[in-house]
């Protein structure tokens, strides 16, 4: 997940279903560092989502760190738009 269009920062996540409680940051950074994570999304085919609001908090945890509970919510519609984006469907 990251901001596309303002590249000042970025984020990335992880989730895997049954193995994982809950999203994970895997790396962020800005500047040129937010470009290189934007651009290896890209390289990979994921899904980048432009929220800068939700980039700024992300940004603040720490890498392998869970995603907060009260930002479960707003990760969880954009996980279910990436799934079915990708026809999968996401296991309870």
């Amino acid at each position: 997940m990251a901001s596309e269009k303002r590249t000042d920062k970025a984020v990335a996540l992880r989730y895997t279903p049954g193995r994982e409680q809950a999203p994970r940051v895997m790396a962020a950074g800005k500047g040129k560092l937010a470009e290189k994570i934007i651009q290896i999304a890209k390289e990979h085919n994921i899904h980048i989502h432009n929220d800068p609001d939700l980039v700024e908090m992300l940004s603040q945890l720490q890498p392998d760190q869970e995603i907060p509970p009260e930002l479960y919510k707003v990760v969880a519609e954009i996980l279910v738009f990436v799934y079915s984006l990708n026809g999968k469907k996401m296991s309870r």
